[in-house]
């Protein structure tokens, strides 16, 4: 299966066969790669703003000019631009493993914000500087149209003025974001780099029409697909097309029908437990229509959760790009901007605060545009590990293989399910590592790593890994509830039988490995009763 992730394949343009992509060779490509998220449409929470005076691109630029200067404002998105995705940005996302990025970006840097079109070459040129890049190392390109004119999310994600899908009711924004596709397909037609055309991120948020029925604007949302496509298609007959459900993408209602026999089923998951069942909506729908699927954005998780959904994505055949390649914060990016100093005092102005002076402001800004090229950016390599389940890795106990399925990947010899509604039909046993009420750790937080395997006399659990080399080994972590002895294979042969005495403590049972470019780990319990928590790779 991983052959069809390798950037080997990365080659003419792609087509959607059936429920597959294949690439210029007709060659299946299962997509893995990251989103761009913050360059050509900033977000907040990236720069560690939580508040809406500093959460989408318009309102970041009125700060900016307001506190450093309009002279200096200017010049500052030039080297913000030129910074934040280099050469080195897509030549290490190559080198790490992935076939493909997502480049989301904001109307407003390739159009004038003004009556008419007029296009922006300083816009466009960035993009085409990045496909240059993306077609030297081998990465697939998606151009995603994150924020449309007038807005299709109605949110801080799509840079609207107001919090309302503007694009769907006001003709002049409409016909601009009609224009800029037709632009888009007539510059792009050649150019196979370009995996596809991601239509419109995430339109239509919930909660728009409190009271009211929002029916009107996802017709509407058909209607500008129609068109869209349309003039696209005038132009343009090769390119793949991506399309999204409303509701952040999770929506399938729009896909009553087939818009194009060359386009993808874009959706997105986030804050979910990282199961089969939350693929099975949309493999159902691909089934239907006949057309592939993409899990277009995802990501802002545990790493744990990486391990879990990613893998299972590509054993159903789903392709992914994960949200976002760099951001200050949590350390779930491949790469996290290292706070200037003097940030937070830069922050607190958005937030009510003094204003620092120009010079103040412009000392801390021209920090942070050093801080944003990567190579001055902390690493996570653990983030890739966990993406491609490699060393450095750690997976819970309950995300054990889905395939080929019971008696091979997993004993299956339960009849109950569960009250958690994961894997409840796998014929596996799930328990709660604490009964404590659970603190939700972060938004996208789904409550799923309070749960922990439970393996009795006879059953097992089997885990796949990549990349393992001379010296790797697992590690299991567990709680022993009865004397039990454990073992672990690896491809069928035996590292380690353990013999363990009952207790409340987590205990952790270890195997050296035998180098293997891809293996599976079975874990299985011969007597008494263990509560397996997490199976690591090191």
């Amino acid at each position: 299966m991983h052959e069809k992730t390798d950037r080997s394949r990365v080659k003419g343009f792609l087509q959607a066969r059936g429920t597959s992509i294949v690439n210029g060779d007709g060659e299946e490509i299962i997509l893995t790669g990251w989103g761009l998220g913050n360059w050509l449409l900033c977000e907040g929470y990236m720069w560690l703003s939580h508040n809406t005076r500093f959460d989408r691109p318009r309102r970041i630029e009125a700060v900016i000019e307001e506190v450093a200067g309009k002279p200096y404002a200017e010049q500052f998105w030039k080297r913000f631009r030129d910074n934040y995705v280099t050469r080195e940005d897509i030549r290490l996302m190559a080198e790490q493993g992935y076939n493909s990025v997502r480049i989301p970006f904001g109307w407003r840097v390739l159009m004038e914000d003004e009556p008419g079109i007029r296009w922006k070459e300083d816009g466009f040129a960035l993009i085409d500087r990045c496909l240059d890049w993306c077609e030297e190392f081998g990465l697939y390109a998606f151009l995603d149209l994150h924020g449309a004119p007038g807005g299709q999310t109605g949110a801080n994600i799509d840079d609207s003025v107001d919090d309302f899908p503007r694009l769907f009711t006001d003709e002049d924004s409409w016909n601009k974001g009609i224009e800029l596709w037709r632009e888009l397909a007539r510059r792009y037609r050649d150019r196979w780099i370009v995996g596809g055309y991601d239509l419109l991120n995430e339109p239509v948020r919930p909660g728009l029409m409190e009271g009211k029925h929002e029916d009107y604007l996802v017709r509407r949302l058909v209607k500008f697909y129609e068109e869209a496509i349309a003039a696209i298609r005038e132009i343009d007959d090769r390119h793949l097309l991506s399309v999204e459900g409303h509701h952040w993408a999770t929506n399938t209602a729009v896909f009553y029908k087939r818009y194009d026999p060359n386009m993808v089923i874009h959706f997105h998951r986030y804050a979910c437990k990282p199961g089969k069942e939350v693929y099975d909506e949309y493999l159902a729908l691909s089934k239907a229509l006949d057309q592939p699927l993409w899990l277009g954005e995802t990501g802002e998780n545990e790493l744990e959760w990486f391990a879990a959904m990613y893998p299972l994505a590509v054993s159903l055949g789903i392709g992914y790009n994960l949200w976002p390649w760099k951001k200050m914060g949590r350390a779930n990016s491949p790469y996290t901007v290292n706070k200037p100093e003097g940030w937070d005092e830069f922050l607190a102005y958005t937030e009510g605060g003094a204003r620092p002076s120009y010079d103040r402001t412009k000392q801390i800004l021209d920090e942070y545009l050093n801080n944003i090229k990567v190579e001055n950016c902390t690493a996570h390599p653990e983030v890739t590990a966990s993406v491609f389940r490699t060393p450095g890795c750690r997976v819970r106990g309950t995300d054990f293989d889905e395939f080929p399925g019971k008696g091979v990947s997993f004993s299956g010899l339960r009849t109950e399910g569960n009250i958690y509604k994961y894997r409840d039909k796998t014929g596996m046993k799930f328990v709660p590592i604490s009964d404590e009420p659970q603190t939700k750790a972060f938004v996208f937080d789904s409550g799923w790593m309070n749960l922990a395997l439970e393996l009795t006399e006879g059953e097992f659990a089997v885990y796949s890994f990549r990349g393992i080399e001379a010296g790797n080994s697992v590690t299991l972590e567990l709680v022993c509830r009865e004397a039990a002895t454990v073992t672990v294979r690896q491809d069928g042969a035996e590292k380690t039988v353990t013999s363990l005495s009952p207790g409340s403590d987590l205990c952790r049972v270890s195997a050296t490995l035998a180098p293997a470019d891809a293996s599976s780990i079975e874990v299985r319990v011969d007597g008494g009763r263990i509560e397996l928590h997490s199976v690591a790779l090191g």
